[in-house]
């Protein structure tokens, strides 16, 4: 990955327009870092110079920043490693938070999470702080660390940024300060975002409501048990509607595959040569499967030896043992899959129990606690087959449960159109300004325009 990152760097610098410099950060500026007074001796505190720490500049959008929380006196800026930064200056945060950026307003001092830079044509601030968000994955990548990650001075001033003609790197800034599609794309963001959040909180309700009360027959909500006492009956998982059961959790098994022992070496085989994914803890994730994540395939061959007690099949509920514990997806379509490291499939009796319902019902708060509650472990908390078929599970009527998980997969579908709305208005966002910051779309015919309306203006 830090090789990758290397070479998308590199290339981005390598494509700049050929009249736009290569520099150092060292050479816009002085590169000054930061210091912490010391909390013993209130004289340095709760003075006049605004004293920044990163936790005020992380996800904040704002561009200026015009005072802090802290203050300290000259006494404790000369007594700590703080500078006094002139108005104009870019603050980085380059210490556990990094790339977070802000400009500040006035003259202030940071604590020892920020590299700063002091720029020798101040004009050109703005610039940069919109370029600083392409530079930030060269900024992570240089830095080292155990507890936390940090870039010292040397590396943060040796990385090369773009250099355009000043007059340019000026017109850019004051573009995408003002660009409407740049306000509206972040609205459109915001209120995605809001969205979102809204629709998880409305799933998570709406999937306790629907496990615990279910649907009536004119496709109603039941009403709750402390207002309809007469629609419930009691039973080992607490109160639940009077047409359903509770059973043993492995008694509703039809089929399991678990295989999470094996691997290829056992097998006298490898992964490579095979376009068969191997899903393991690392691929299920909440809800579904994650190929972005690192991934092995296999072969028809090892697959034909691995896969000795049938197919995975579309719909089968897949669940992470340890490991994470208790990750749950299903197979998405009629592909072959190994199942692999921490991984079990199952498929449940149709007449009892639908793979849909399955699936909604284990990734319930209840089911989730009481996996946790005959787990195992302190390093990998984990739960063995033996333990997991002992545990109760919710069976309305077939029907019932046909119309629970339709419901909420539909508003699983939801959150998934906005959570692409929302990534494609970032790329959007994206794309614009990198398009102005990288040269690819160049402002030097509306900036030569301007300046010759400025000059006729003037004669």
């Amino acid at each position: 990955m830090s090789e990758q990152a290397k070479h998308e760097y590199e290339d981005f610098l390598q494509q700049l327009p050929c009249n736009w410099e290569r520099v150092e950060i060292r050479q816009l500026g002085a590169v000054v870092g930061g210091g912490t007074p010391s909390r013993e001796v209130p004289s340095y505190w709760q003075g006049s110079i605004p004293w920044v720490t990163p936790g005020e500049v992380s996800g904040a959008d704002r561009q200026l920043l015009h005072d802090t929380q802290e203050h300290i006196s000259p006494a404790g800026l000369s007594g700590s490693g703080a500078n006094l930064l002139p108005a104009g200056s870019l603050m980085v945060t380059t210490r556990a938070t990094l790339g977070a950026r802000v400009i500040n307003a006035v003259p202030m001092a940071t604590n020892q999470g920020f590299k700063s830079i002091v720029f020798k044509n101040p004009e050109e601030g703005g610039y940069y702080f919109h370029l600083f968000e392409k530079v930030k994955p060269e900024l992570i990548r240089r830095a080292s660390g155990t507890t936390f990650l940090e870039i010292s001075g040397t590396e943060f001033g040796s990385i090369q940024v773009p250099s355009p003609p000043v007059p340019e790197k000026k017109f850019i800034a004051k573009i995408l300060d003002t660009l409407d599609t740049l306000d509206t794309l972040d609205t459109a963001i915001r209120e995605t975002e809001a969205l979102i959040d809204k629709l998880k909180a409305v799933k998570q309700g709406l999937l306790h409501d629907l496990l615990t009360r279910g649907i009536d027959a004119n496709g109603q909500l039941r009403p709750p048990q402390s207002e309809a006492p007469q629609l419930y009956k009691e039973s080992p998982l607490g109160w639940i509607p009077k047409e359903w059961e509770v059973g043993i959790f492995g008694d509703m098994i039809d089929h399991i595959i678990d295989f999470r022992g094996r691997t290829p070496k056992k097998l006298g085989m490898d992964w490579g040569g095979g376009n068969i994914l191997a899903l393991s803890a690392n691929n299920v994730q909440p809800g579904g499967i994650d190929v972005s994540r690192e991934a092995y395939f296999g072969s028809e061959r090892l697959y034909q030896k691995w896969m000795t007690s049938g197919d995975a099949q579309k719909g089968d509920v897949l669940l992470t043992m340890e490991a994470p514990l208790g990750n749950v997806a299903q197979i998405p379509d009629e592909e072959k899959y190994i199942l692999s490291q921490r991984v079990i499939a199952m498929r449940f009796k149709p007449a009892v129990l639908l793979n849909d319902f399955a699936f909604w019902q284990i990734q319930s708060q209840l089911f989730q606690q009481a996996m946790v509650r005959r787990s195992t472990g302190s390093t990998a908390t984990g739960i063995q087959r033996a333990e997991l078929v002992k545990l109760h599970f919710r069976a309305p009527p077939v029907s019932e449960q046909s119309l629970i998980a339709d419901r909420l997969f539909s508003i699983d579908q939801m959150l998934s159109n906005e959570s692409a709305s929302l990534e494609k208005q970032k790329q959007e966002k994206v794309g614009l300004m990198d398009d102005l910051l990288t040269g690819r779309v160049r402002v030097t015919p509306l900036l030569e325009s301007v300046q010759q309306a400025a000059a006729q203006t003037r004669a």
